[in-house]
This record gives C-alpha cells, structure tokens and sequence, in this order.
C-alpha cells in the first residue's frame, strides 16, 4: 500500500479539486459562508482519480481530511472574514458498509460507513476546540487546543510565547471564554436497523458526535449512513483506568435514506420472478395463503392483513394537507384465537416493522421522549419510540388494552395526523410516524360477548377505536364441523414438527400434507415482493370509484329515515379507498379496479357488521362514541322515567321504573344495567334501599 507524506497528500487534494472541477464548488461555498460550510466529495469520484489515494484516505482519515481541508484553504479566494471549510467524504460503496455488530478492533481509526436508525439525540451544545488561557503570574496568554471530550488545562506557561514557564503547580490559569473558539456539538446514538434483524436478535447501538454544520441536522427517527472516523476511549471506574475501550464514530458526513425500503436488495432475478408471479390472477389468494398457514382458517382476516402489509397511497394535496395511506387494525377476540402468533408473523413479513407489548410499553416507549440521563452528559436527550423506528412499516402492539390509558392516548395523533410532537424542558420537536398499526386487543371478562358491543368489553376509548380502518372481532365459538376442521389441522401441524425434528436429527421419514403448513410464498420473497410494490402508486379508475360511492351512499342512505343511527361516516370512505389502493398494488397494478373495490368493500362490510352492527342495521356511533344510537334513546327515555317519578316521591322505585321503561320498549336487563353503571359514575345515586334519584347539576 502506498504510504504519502503531509506534503504529498496536500499535492494529491489540490490536483483531485483541478481535475474534477471542485474549485469552482469552493469558490461557491466561500461566496455563501457561513450558511453553508461543507465540502462534499464522492468517494467514487476520489475512486476514479486514483483508488490508491482513495484508499489511503479511508485508512488514514484523520491526515486525509486535515491535508484536504488544508488545500481548501489555499482555493479560497483571499477575503476579510476567517473562512474555514470543512471536507465532507460521502457516498461509499455498500460493500463497504459495516453492521455495528461487525466493528472490531481492527476497524479503529479507520474510515467506515455505518447504517442505522438515529435512537437518540442530545441538544446542540457549544463545545470548546481552542481555549485561551492567561497566566495569573505574569498575565501572558495562549492557546491549548482541546481534543477529545476531556478539557485539558495548561501544565505551564510557555516561554516559547513569552510566558513565564511556571508550572501550574506554580501559578493559575484562568480560562477566557470571550477569546477562546467554541463549535457546536450534538451527540446521537445509532441503533441496527430491525428489518435487517431476524430470529429475536437484539439491536446493537454505536454513540456517534456531529460537530459544526452536522450538528441539528439529525432527529430520532431518521435513517442515516454516518462516515466517519471509528475512535476509541478508555473506560474508567472509581478514577481506576480499565483495559477495555469504548468506540464511538467521530462523524465526518451523514446520508440520509428516506426512499423506502432500498434497504431490501432486490436483485434483477427478483424483479423478474416478481413481475412473473404478479401475472398469476390469483396473485392476492397466494399471499393470503402465505400468511401464518399455522393458524386454522380466518381468511378475511389475513386477507386484510396482506393488505395492510402493502398500503395505501400517502397523498400531498394541493394545500400543504396530508392524507395518510397506512392502514390500521385491531384484533380483537377470544384467548387462544391466534391473535399474537399472527402479530409475530406480520411483524417478521413487513419489510420494516417494530414489535411491542402493552404491558411493557408506556407513552414515550411508543412515541418519543425527553430525558436527561447518562448518555446526555447532563444535557437533554430526545429519545424515539416504537411509532417513530418503526417510520415507513408497520408497527405491532400486542395487549395494547393493558397500556395506562395516558400513554394509550398519546398515540391517538401519531396514528391519524402521522406525526407526534414533543415539548419538554426547551426541546420542542415533530417527528414523523408514518406506520401502518395492527394492534391485538383481549376482552376486559376473558371472553367477547356478541350480545355487548366492543366499546363496553375492551379497555379502549372510542376515540383511539375511531383511528382504526378496520376492527375484526376473533371469536371462539363452539361449532362441531369447524372444531373437526382445526382439530384435524392442528394435530397435523404437530405431527409434522415432530416428523421434521426426526429429519434435522438424521431420521429419514415421509412427511405427509406437510405443503398445507408451507407457506405460498417464502418470507423471504414476500418481503421483497412488498418492498418492491410498495413503489407503485395506484390510481383510481372510475368504475372503482363508482363502486365505492354507490356502496357509501346505499349505506349512508340508511340512517336517511327519521331518528336512525348513522351507519357510516367519511373515514370509513378513506378506508374503502386504502384498502382497494392495497389491493392495486398486492397485484403490482397501476390502476385500482373494479375487483379492488369490491374487495376493499367486501372487507369493511364484513367487520362492520360484527363490530358495529344493530339489529341488523350499521351504527357507526358504536365504534365512535362508545354508544348506539338506540342506547342514547334508551338512556334519555330513562332519565325521563327517573325523573317524572322522583318529582313526586322524591325518588323513584325500581319496580315502577322497570315497569315505565317497559312500556317504551326497554327491556329490563337493560334497566338494570344502566342504572348500575349510573350508579357508579355518579349520575345517580339510591338514597335507601332500590330506590334511585339523578344527581343534580349546576
């Protein structure tokens, strides 16, 4: 390898700026400093004038980028102001890229490429580089250039400067901070990408400093490659100097990576056997049958959750608005149904996803926070939750019922809006959660009741149910031919883990009807078949649109006759819109059909029906509100009923409101329960024994 001097290096950088027309770029940044203080350079250029210098320069980085900082100088036209130009070396190749759990001790003080998600980034703060000391002795100052993170005090005043040459143990310095040079300074933390994790491998993180113009720039959340120079720090405990050192990367540039999904390599060999399979007409049905083959049946169900796994198109409307293109979805059921298994399942089928459990998540866990911990230094640090790292996926929140409602409703803007905003101790920051939630929820009594509706049997308000697109009730329900069905099908999954145990052990055997629990597809090209659709932007045709708005309004048209619920409201609309959009795309189609409409709406009657349905007829108030409109009537005619009997007795018997309300068609049970459910929220009270009277209000 060839070895440069300071001065050959210097040479080489002056000649690269001539020959690749750098200086005119120089001259640029000179006009316009200090709003714009960098240099980019592209390690392929540097590659095409001589792969020699380039490599040196990614071995030795820090003289690299100090000569070629220093033949920056020597471009810069003369001027008045100090300008000081710093040279940004970006663009290395993928092959190049380390993973954070790959670093080792070999990779120190070299220059590296790291991919990640930024988990956590403190405040800019000034951090000092050049410090002005004055001698108390014989008031001579001079500069002590501080590296590191440990600020360095004089040990004497130099007579080379004409100081005294006492020692500090002689004399004290006193710091001027008005002449000495500061540069401000943020500190992230960089965590491995989840997609790029598989098996319940943990993220490993790496600490990285941005100075100067890198600093303000980063937000948790974001995915960036970080060039830099990987350094090195000894680990001190009880001022007792450890063996062992920390690595941190000393930033020189930051790309950021906001296309989606580049991270999944779709080879050409790919393209073409995705392009081959999207022909099939039964392409959806595949996928379908890719999803959790495991668990017996529920194929709606997984027919919306292949959907939600494509997504709808995210539209800039003309007046800044954002329309969300993710789909939302919650399970809810009976235990044993499969709910989390197909939560495990989707979240290592999304080309990007982040899992969480309710009971170990709190509000910042799934949004963001604001903290002063260790790795702050004593500064503030914003640190990015689940919604945030899981920007652009999908996001699995498993028990979400078991959350505190506080932190339930934190995510409330991050699902509909897509962004959650933070405001703590001097930071206020919006960070984007642009993710599709599927959200599995179990009944507050065990098991869901049909005869109840859903807001009365999970712990979520209507508001945050209001968010979902879709809402599928899971129930366990005993039924002689499907119990047949799933126990056939599961004792054969058994018998086929058991067979395949034998084969890994040398056994050789015959595995009958193991292609029932082989998924259609491998994860592995559904992963990149999503990730490669998820490109495609859909239109909608007019037939579909057709579809849609007839289905719309023949549903709207119900809640038309006097006092009827309002079976439908404009979010289902949008979600009629998302799911057919999904379907386009499930099929790599430019255009949404008429079959994608029907589909999407086949989808939203289906759940309708069992979650919001009433006699027959849609109420979307049930999911919205909590209450059926028929309940409202109900609960206005009773307090009717309590209070005409109270004016006369001063409070109403329960037998002779039982026997009101029935003659206005409230059936007792429903009496009863209204009037405990009153009783504990204050609305009445019994002052004796079934006896009740309305709470009086201001």
């Amino acid at each position: 390898m060839i070895q440069y001097t300071d001065e050959e290096l210097l040479s080489k950088w002056e000649e690269f700026f001539d020959r690749h027309g750098y200086e005119s770029k120089i001259t640029a940044i000179a006009d316009v400093f200090p709003q714009k203080k960098s240099l980019d350079v592209t390690f392929e250029d540097l590659d095409r004038y001589d792969s020699d210098f380039a490599i040196h320069s990614l071995r030795n980085p820090a003289r690299a980028v100090s000569a070629g900082e220093e033949a920056i100088t020597s471009v810069v036209p003369p001027t008045d102001e100090d300008v000081s130009i710093h040279l940004r070396m970006r663009g290395l190749p993928r092959d190049r890229r380390i993973m954070i759990r790959d670093l080792r001790s070999k990779h120190v003080g070299r220059f590296i490429a790291i991919e990640g998600l930024v988990r956590k980034a403190t405040e800019v703060r000034p951090m000092i580089i050049e410090a002005m000391f004055e001698c108390m002795r014989c008031g001579h100052k001079f500069m002590t250039k501080q590296e590191g993170m440990a600020f360095r005090e004089p040990l004497e005043c130099p007579q080379s400067s004409g100081g005294c040459g006492k020692s500090s143990s002689s004399t004290r310095f006193n710091l001027i901070l008005d002449e000495s040079e500061f540069i401000d300074t943020q500190k992230i933390e960089v965590q491995e990408k989840p997609e790029i994790l598989r098996g319940g491998a943990q993220p490993e993180r790496l600490t990285a400093y941005c100075v100067d113009d890198l600093a303000g720039v980063i937000t948790p959340g974001d995915r960036v490659v970080l060039n830099g120079e990987l350094k090195s720090v000894q680990r001190t405990r009880m001022r007792t100097k450890s063996t062992v050192f920390d690595i941190f990367v000393d930033a020189n540039s930051v790309e950021s990576e906001q296309l989606q999904f580049k991270e999944i390599e779709v080879t050409d060999e790919d393209v073409a056997r995705i392009k081959d399979v999207a022909s099939d007409e039964r392409i959806v049905e595949n996928i379908i049958s890719s999803i959790s083959p495991v668990i017996f049946g529920l194929t709606t169900e997984k027919e919306a959750l292949v959907l939600q796994l494509f997504g709808g198109v995210a539209k800039e409307m003309p007046d800044g608005t954002r329309i969300r293109g993710d789909i939302h979805v919650l399970l809810v059921g009976d235990p044993g149904t499969g709910k989390s298994q197909l939560l495990t399942y989707m979240s290592q089928l999304s080309p990007r996803s982040v899992y969480t459990a309710g009971k170990s998540s709190s509000a910042a866990g799934l949004t963001a926070a604001a903290v002063r911990d260790e790795f702050g230094e004593g500064r503030w640090t914003l640190e990015a939750g689940a919604m945030v790292l899981g920007d652009g996926g999908l996001v699995c929140i498993d028990e979400i019922e078991k959350m505190n409602p506080q932190d339930r409703d934190a995510i409330h803007l991050g699902m509909e809006q897509q962004f959650i905003s933070i405001s703590k101790a001097g930071i206020t920051a919006t960070l984007p959660t642009r993710c599709a939630v599927l959200a599995a929820a179990n009944p507050r009594f065990g098991r869901f009741d049909e005869h109840k509706f859903i807001s009365e049997q999970i712990e979520l308000s209507p508001t945050l149910l209001s968010r979902f697109d879709v809402i599928f009730s899971i129930l366990d329900i005993p039924e002689s031919r499907r119990d047949m069905d799933m126990a056939d099908h599961m004792l054969k999954g058994h018998l086929v883990g058991e067979l395949r145990k034998r084969m890994k052990e040398g056994i050789r055997t015959d595995i009958p009807d193991a292609e029932v629990f082989e998924p259609y597809f491998e994860p592995e090209f559904l992963r990149k078949y999503v990730a490669y659709a998820k490109q495609i932007s859909p239109v909608l045709t007019p037939e579909a649109m057709d579809i849609i708005k007839e289905k719309y309004l023949e549903i709207r048209k119900q809640g038309e006759a006097e006092g009827s619920a309002v079976p439908i409201t404009p979010r289902q609309l949008e979600a009629f819109v998302r799911l057919a959009e999904a379907s386009a795309r499930a099929r790599l189609s430019e255009s949404v059909t008429e079959d994608d409409a029907r589909r999407s709406v086949r989808i939203v009657e289906y759940w309708l029906r069992k979650v919001a349905g009433e006699a027959g007829r849609f109420d979307i108030d049930i999911i919205v509100t909590g209450t059926s409109t028929s309940q409202r009537e109900h609960m206005v005619a009773l307090r009717d009923i309590i209070r005409e009997l109270s004016g006369e007795e001063d409070s109403a018997d329960i037998s002779d409101i039982i026997s009101m309300a029935e003659e206005k068609g409230i059936h007792s049970s429903r009496v009863e329960s209204l009037l405990k459910r009153w009783s504990q929220e204050g609305e009445v009270y019994s002052p004796s024994k079934n006896r009740y009277k309305l709470v009086g209000r201001r």
